[in-house]
């Protein structure tokens, strides 16, 4: 999840696109091929955040010359070329620009001495596409953040640093600052998500939830403040509920199912009154999936088809596929199978036609292996055990391993679906080895599962590797 909060210092003209490193990109959308720049990067030993975003900045020429660390896993990915082939300007080219307009200027409350002495004057790729969990920080990143997380590198450490609009937890109206928001405050914002989620996907959701109510409450402190442009506000709405939605499934994963009712609903108000299809469908997709988690398998069907209703135009054949999975689930939920199997089929023929332009950022983590692990759930959920173990196996093996809460998830997925397909040796098996992975990730809604999964095994305690499993399990620690 990379972002800025520090865009390129202005120019002249406007930036020129990067029309080889596009070339490069070829077939593939700007999610897959983060993906692939992802992959790259841990083949050399470095870490970076890259996503859709980042990569449409380097294509739109925003970013003139790369980072140290981008700059060595792009020579790796395309050996014997330079970055000028790439498209990039020379790093020499890009050293010691001019001081930034009032508007592009990083505002006080983030600014630290590593702005000033950035070797490109914040010409290249900013500090805060760098992974958090890196160990190869460059210089532009935020002495605040570096402290953070080299001093602890816990989750609810690094969720502290969550709120980069700079307003106390408990700051009243009359504390806040009373400039309109501005640029800046749009990127600080868009990057607050961005780094949610990436924590999430790494770490689960229970040690970020209360902290990462604290930029929410800024960023609609940002609204209330007004924009000094239309285009800045409106990324100022999708931002904040954008955010809501990631709060909301911080709550959601970690059991707190009305506190996601209420942010869901929250981000689904912002898109509304600013007419945001693409924000409303993924507000309705979230509450199908929470609607589905709390046994209310009608309402989750409901908020599926609304999701699709206003998703069409947004253009995205992955958004629809993942809508209509959503709605599967709902018809698991009421025992339809023929409902829960047309479902699929839309989902399955809609995923085939393959990613585009149009894919939401926010969809970076649906890719084969989330399919079959949605999947799995439908045929779970309908008592398909065998069915539902062969796709929670699938897509166990087939996630990136970037995302090690879904590894913890679809394993502990199969982990059930073996238990109560009668497979208790194999369950047992799985189940350690979510064990191991709960030492990286806390949800509370994966420790559910598997807590569910202990209790079908306990009958089968003399089979193989069983009795290691509950012993393991019972002495685990929990998460408050």
């Amino acid at each position: 999840m990379a972002s800025s909060k520090v865009t390129s210092s202005p120019s002249p003209r406007p930036p020129r696109p990067n029309l080889a490193f596009r070339e490069l990109r070829g077939q593939r959308s700007p999610a897959e091929f983060a993906a692939a720049v992802r992959r790259a990067a841990r083949e050399i030993g470095e870490r970076v955040s890259c996503d859709a975003r980042y990569v449409g900045r380097v294509e739109a020429g925003e970013i003139r010359c790369p980072n140290y660390a981008y700059e060595r896993v792009f020579l790796h990915m395309f050996p014997g070329r330079t970055l000028t082939d790439l498209g990039f300007s020379p790093r020499s080219s890009v050293r010691g620009r001019g001081a930034r307009t009032s508007e592009d200027a990083p505002p006080a409350h983030l600014a630290s001495p590593a702005y000033a002495t950035g070797e490109t004057g914040g010409a290249h790729e900013p500090y805060d596409t760098q992974d958090p969990y890196d160990t190869h920080h460059d210089y532009e990143e935020s002495d605040v953040l570096r402290r953070a997380f080299m001093t602890s590198g816990g989750a609810t450490v690094a969720a502290a640093s969550l709120s980069p609009m700079g307003l106390a937890h408990d700051a009243t109206a009359a504390e806040r600052p009373a400039r309109r928001a501005g640029t800046r405050d749009a990127d600080a914002l868009e990057e607050a998500v961005r780094r949610i989620r990436l924590l999430d996907d790494r770490h689960g959701a229970d040690g970020l939830y209360r902290r990462a109510a604290t930029p929410l409450r800024a960023a609609y402190a940002l609204l209330d403040a007004g924009a000094t442009r239309q285009t800045t506000a409106e990324r100022l709405h999708s931002g904040a509920g954008e955010l809501a939605i990631s709060v909301g499934w911080l709550a959601h994963d970690s059991g707190r199912y009305d506190d996601a009712r209420s942010h869901y609903a929250e981000a689904l108000a912002t898109a509304r009154m600013t007419g945001d299809a693409a924000l409303e469908a993924h507000a309705f997709c979230n509450t199908a999936f929470l609607a589905r988690d709390a046994g209310r398998p009608r309402e989750a069907v409901r908020a599926a088809q609304a999701a699709q209703r206003v998703g069409r135009p947004v253009g995205s054949d992955r958004l629809m596929s993942l809508l209509a999975l959503r709605e599967a689930g709902g018809w698991a939920g009421l025992a339809d199978r023929t409902g829960c199997e047309q479902a699929l089929a839309r989902a399955q023929a809609l995923y085939e036609r393959g990613p585009s332009d149009a894919d939401p950022e926010w969809m970076s983590f649906y890719g084969e292996a989330e399919l079959e692990g949605l999947e799995a759930q439908c045929w779970s959920t309908l008592g398909d055990w065998p069915r539902a173990a062969r796709h929670a196996h699938r897509a166990a093996q087939l996630q990136d391993p970037h995302f090690t809460r879904n590894i913890a998830l679809y394993t502990a997925e199969l982990a059930d679906d073996l238990a109560r397909g009668g497979r208790p040796d194999e369950a047992a098996a799985a189940g350690l080895r979510v064990l191991e992975l709960l030492g990286q990730v806390q949800s509370s809604r994966i420790q559910t599962m598997l807590a569910g999964t202990a209790r079908v095994l306990l009958p089968h305690r003399r089979a193989a590797g069983v009795s290691t499993f509950l012993d393991k399990h019972a002495s685990a620690p929990r998460v408050v």
